[in-house]
Order: C-alpha cells, then sequence, then structure tokens
C-alpha cells in the first residue's frame, strides 16, 4: 500500500458510551476529556491535520459544537456504522495515511504518535500500531494505529460484518494473515511498561485519572511516574 499523503489523526468520539456516558465532555482538571486527546495530539510533529468523527445524533450535536467552538476540525457520520464515519472523516481530510484515536486516550503522547509513524513509513506495514501492550511493551492508551487510506477503503469494501462496521479495524485481525501486521517496544526501559493502563473506557478509569495530579502537558516520562 503507497504510504503518501498528509498523515491525519482522526480521533473516534462519541457522547453515548454505555458504560461511561458523556466521557467526552468529562472533565479532568478542568479541561474536557476530548480536549485533553486534541491538545495532546498536537503535540506530534509528523502529523500533518486531526480530525474528529463523531456520530450524527442529536446528543453528539452537543460534542460536535464543542468541537468547532474550538476551531477542531470535525465531521459527524453514522452512529453504527463507525466504518463509514471513519472513512468520511479521511476523505473530508484528504488524508493520505490514517492514524486512528481514541477519545478514550486523555494521555496520547505525540511522542508515541511520531515513533509510529517513523515505524510504519519505514517498514513494509500495511498496518502498525502502539496504544496497547499486544506484542509490544507500550502502556495501554499512549499510542495509536495507523494505516493507508487506500487500506482504510479496501476495508469498507470488504468488512460485511456488524462487528467489522462498528469496529473499524476490526477486519484486518480477523484475516491477520492477509496483511502485515507491525508493531515495536519503546526504547526507553522506564517506558516499558505493559502494566499500565492509561485509558478512561469505565467510571473506576475516570476516578483513577481525576485523582492523579496530571496536566495535558505533561510528558509520558512524568506520566508513567505519576501512575508508577
Amino acid at each position: 500500500m503507497p504510504k503518501t499523503g498528509k498523515v491525519i489523526a482522526i480521533i473516534q468520539a462519541r457522547l453515548g458510551s454505555t458504560r461511561l456516558p458523556m466521557k467526552s465532555l468529562l472533565c479532568l482538571r478542568d479541561v474536557p476529556v476530548i480536549d485533553w486527546v486534541t491538545r495532546r495530539l498536537a503535540q506530534a510533529a509528523k502529523l500533518d491535520g486531526i480530525m474528529v468523527a463523531v456520530p450524527d445524533t442529536p446528543l453528539d450535536l452537543v460534542l460536535l459544537d464543542h468541537l468547532k467552538r474550538r476551531g477542531v476540525p470535525c465531521v459527524a457520520g453514522s452512529e453504527d456504522d463507525v466504518l463509514a464515519r471513519f472513512c468520511l472523516a479521511a476523505r473530508t481530510a484528504d488524508a493520505g495515511r490514517v492514524v486512528r484515536v481514541c477519545a478514550d486516550n486523555p494521555l496520547i503522547w505525540g511522542g508515541a504518535i511520531d515513533r509510529l509513524v517513523d515505524f510504519y513509513d519505514q517498514g513494509n506495514w500495511d498496518y502498525a500500531y502502539n496504544h496497547i501492550p499486544r506484542n509490544n511493551l507500550w502502556p495501554d492508551g499512549l499510542g495509536a494505529e495507523i494505516l493507508s487510506r487506500e487500506l482504510l477503503d479496501e476495508l469498507d469494501a470488504r468488512a460485511t460484518q456488524t462487528s467489522q462496521r462498528e469496529h473499524c479495524l476490526n477486519y484486518i485481525w480477523d484475516n491477520a494473515t492477509s496483511f502485515k501486521i507491525g508493531t515495536f517496544d519503546p526504547e526507553e526501559d522506564w517506558l516499558r511498561r505493559p502494566d499500565l493502563k492509561l485509558d478512561m473506557d469505565r467510571p473506576d478509569d475516570f476516578c483513577r485519572l481525576a485523582l492523579k495530579p496530571i496536566t495535558p502537558e505533561m510528558d509520558a516520562r512524568e506520566i508513567v511516574r505519576v501512575f508508577g
């Protein structure tokens, strides 16, 4: 797959989560979680832009308005067909390479994104990731996933199962032998912490993050120290 064109981070965000409702607008240190994500992504040198993909529901219009008032590029699409919404965001942003980011990762690290883009560009990968500690030693919640726009469009054409439309990159894992999937370890020993869970999926995750002395500008080493 070609590795050219703009590198765009697409953030999947919504307010209708059953496990943690309204989570994108919940506040950590008086800052909405979605703002943590966009501000921390802005520190990534390898990104050419950011786009937030939200569902086109009445509830999520609140999130869409929040993003527009802050000047954050955003688009609304299907609530249930997340893959279609993700593709709409990629087309709208004219992405060549797509970095998928989950909005429940308020501590995402620009350095992890830059390393992911370099790893993907320098290797013969269809898809690469460092957002979860699967076959690597990264903490859960600092990184992301990356693939080409061409492959994303191919997934849109091929994915037929409901689970593959709701979880937009599941087709790759369901057919893992058909794709060159890559990941890598952090270089630093202090960052090799697959035991750390830094995402915000459930109420107890939110409480744990809310009680820590964290800031949107905090670097990865300090985050690991605080949660260590």
